[in-house]
């Protein structure tokens, strides 16, 4: 399976922050759209960096409380891995992996086109895996 197709299935919406939000915003916006990560833009459309609840978990237990009114920036990563909507599923998956993230912006032509995260790789690897079954029950029903 390929990355567009994970797109197609789940849309192509990306939420994006301005790098000078602070992190209270960040927390508001992860909550009210339901995410993992944004992507750090200030125009909506170059990427800036990424960031995520663990970048925010790991940030909270460095700096404490007083992070919430930091900018995003200051906690952002600004070296974005990223894939493309021709890659196939088992490279992202190795991805993921290897650099430890969850969450990569899709590129076609030096546009981003969506995000996909580990939840994303894992539910299309088990449909993959049902698909397969339920072709050889049926196989083997005859």
């Amino acid at each position: 399976m390929r990355i567009s197709e994970i797109l197609r299935r789940k849309g192509s919406e990306v939420v994006t922050i301005a790098p000078d939000a602070t992190v209270r915003e960040l927390l508001d916006t992860l909550a009210v759209n339901n995410v993992g990560a944004v992507i750090v833009s200030t125009d909506g459309v170059a990427m800036t960096g990424i960031v995520s609840e663990r970048d925010i978990v790991r940030s909270l237990h460095r700096d404490g409380a007083a992070l919430l009114d930091a900018p995003v920036a200051t906690i952002m990563t600004a070296a974005i891995h990223t894939c493309s909507p021709d890659d196939r599923v088992e490279t992202l998956n190795a991805t993921m992996t290897e650099h430890r993230i969850r969450h990569l912006p899709v590129i076609r032509d030096g546009h981003m086109i969506g995000i996909v995260s580990i939840g994303d790789v894992v539910k299309s690897q088990i449909s993959e895996l049902e698909t397969e079954r339920d072709s050889l029950v049926r196989y083997l029903r005859g």
